[in-house]
């Protein structure tokens, strides 16, 4: 028979885990009802608010966490830590199947062979030591019925995983981990404790918690003072994880001692929208690793407040899955993490959209055509531009960052602004360079890039609908290079153009291959898998190389230094399409190299 109900009850109805809110009748419906805040809060139908009227309020922002039941439904029962134990790791798990449960595999009956082995082992409960009790109803740490104490049956437990259980208060956690002396990781995520500010059972644990290093409180919806007051009793702890809690903001941190022994923190899956939320955490002093993913984080503060500033031992930082649309977020990072030097950024729209020319910091001319990234994709764009702004950086994404991938991603950068510079006035120089801190510093290293302007064109005009082409053709015949120049218009497609080059050259259109020289120089693809470093005299001996053959044009170089990456011109070839041809090369000018099939 179901217990009657009480305000702020914890239940679970056939493993869904819920916490009574309103006992009582509801509006055109007959009798009594519960009305419940399911913790999988796509499970219920409304929050509290039925049909016009506000019965109670849930915990939970979601606007389907909660629903009514009758109270005469029938509830799972709750189970001891004890009685669960035995159940998971002692039990026979034939009991109460009748017939047992067959094991089939494409149909056909499989024999159990060793589980027996494996049921005798985990029977014996004084040697384990990684324990998962995770949503199997614990609401309690004993029963007076239980012969044995925890400490008795479990004495060796190094890792326990409590998540997703009946518990209304911490008490009983505090129970369970005072005979746990091995303990040295505790997960309670998905509880949802209550009046934890308020209970007498954790305000006396005295050295309940002393030897655990790592705490989980994730998705449990307390509030961060909540949070903060249950950590200080954990004396020795070094990790905590409090993602998935709702958090926008973190109150200060008041003296406590995992302050002074913190060295990573795990808010992700929050609400957080700039890193100046964040800034209570600057206070802890031991904080090395920062994980922020999955929130939605744009900006580093709002315009009315300061940003944050770190410790000397933050060193990693993890902002994937956020909102971060803009270059200078990142070049604000080093003012907030100064010993920043491991940094995860993938998923963010700024990583689905790198280009510079998207940059809000100067005023382009409305005429400027759109820039291409051409033969280096959008995903490695970002690296290198990431890379090239954050010279303290380590390791990005994972990835180790060798003496190669920085210099192939500083030269790549200088390219790219140097395009930018090309697509507005002069004039607007300095405020396009504003945005680029490291310009100097790095045209210094490798040699100021040339920046080669086209004039604007009135866009109504007919000159802005063509594009001046120098296509060239390599003749197998005693002719040699071919050269003719001609105006495209831009509306044409890929298909058109080889009819052009056709009868210019007088060789069947769909017989021959356009492959456009964009006269920029890129990383070798393939940049990031080479590893260690290319020694000086190879450089210089393909550099010597590629001067001897006519590879390399000086000017196009841009005074690159001959040192630090490894670079090809890049070349794009115009592939047969209906795509119009304006869109497959950059600007009014373009040379296209002719090739038979």
């Amino acid at each position: 028979m179901t217990a009657p109900a009480e305000i702020g009850q914890r239940r679970s109805y056939d493993g869904a885990l819920c916490t009574v809110r309103y006992i009582g009748e509801v509006e055109g419906a007959s009798g009594s009802w519960l009305g419940v805040e399911w913790d999988d809060p796509s499970r219920g139908k409304h929050d509290g608010h039925h049909k016009g009227v506000r019965y109670f309020s849930c915990k939970s922002k979601s606007s389907t966490a909660a629903s009514f039941i009758r109270p005469t439904r029938a509830t799972d029962a709750p189970q001891s830590f004890l009685s669960a134990l035995h159940l998971k790791y002692a039990g026979d798990p034939t009991e109460d199947q009748n017939p047992p449960r067959q094991i089939r595999f494409s149909g056909k009956v499989a024999e159990e062979v060793g589980f027996e082995k494996i049921r005798r082992k985990q029977a014996q409960l004084d040697e384990l030591q990684y324990v998962i009790l995770d949503g199997v109803q614990v609401a309690c740490s004993s029963r007076p019925e239980d012969a044995n104490t925890i400490g008795q049956v479990c004495p060796k437990i190094r890792e326990l995983d409590l998540s997703r259980n009946l518990f209304e208060r911490f008490g009983p956690v505090v129970e369970i981990c005072s005979e746990l002396k091995l303990l040295r990781s505790l997960r309670v995520n998905g509880n949802r404790f209550q009046h934890v500010l308020k209970d007498e059972v954790l305000e006396k644990a005295g050295n309940a918690f002393d030897g655990i290093t790592e705490l989980a409180l994730e998705d449990t919806l307390l509030e961060w003072n909540e949070i903060c007051h249950i950590a200080a009793k954990f004396p020795s702890l070094t990790t905590l994880h409090a993602g998935s809690n709702q958090f926008s903001a973190l109150t200060p941190i008041p003296p406590a001692p995992f302050t002074t022994t913190l060295v990573s923190i795990h808010l992700e899956y929050n609400e957080f929208t700039s890193l100046s939320a964040l800034t209570p955490l600057s206070s802890i002093t031991t904080l090395r690793n920062l994980l922020l993913k999955g929130n939605r984080i744009s900006t580093i503060s709002p315009a009315t407040s300061s940003p944050p500033l770190f410790g000397p031992n933050l060193h990693y930082l993890d902002l994937s899955y956020n909102a971060i649309t803009a270059w200078s977020f990142i070049d604000a990072l080093p003012a907030s993490f100064p010993a920043l030097a491991s940094l995860r950024l993938t998923h963010n729209p700024l990583y689905s959209d790198p280009d510079l020319d998207n940059t809000t910091t100067a005023t382009t001319a409305t005429t400027a055509e759109p820039q291409k990234t051409g033969g280096v994709s959008k995903t490695d764009e970002a690296y290198m531009l990431t890379l090239a702004r954050l010279p303290n950086l380590k390791t990005l994404n994972f990835s180790a960052v060798t003496p190669s991938d920085r210099a192939d991603a500083e030269m790549f950068y200088l390219s790219r602004v140097a395009r930018q510079l090309a697509a507005v006035p002069e004039a607007d120089e300095a405020a396009v360079l504003a945005g680029h801190a490291r310009w100097a510093e790095l045209c210094a290293a490798y040699g100021e890039p040339a920046v080669v302007r086209r004039g604007a064109v009135d866009p109504n005009v007919l000159e802005a609908r063509l594009v001046g082409v120098e296509f060239v053709f390599v003749d197998d015949g005693d002719k040699g290079w071919v050269t003719e120049r001609v105006q495209v218009p831009k509306s044409f497609d890929i298909y058109a153009v080889k009819g052009v080059v056709g009868r210019l050259f007088g060789l069947p259109p769909m017989g021959v291959r356009l492959v456009w020289e964009t006269g920029e120089w890129d990383p070798v693809g393939g940049f990031d898998e080479v590893e260690g470093e290319v020694e000086e005299e190879e450089l210089e001996a393909e550099w010597e190389r590629r001067e001897e053959k006519g590879e390399l044009d000086e000017e196009e170089v841009s005074g690159l230094e001959r040192k630090g990456g490894r670079w090809v011109k890049r070349e794009v070839e115009l592939k047969d399409g209906p795509r119009q041809f304006g869109y497959c090369v950059d600007g009014l000018e373009a040379k296209i190299r002719v090739e038979r099939r």
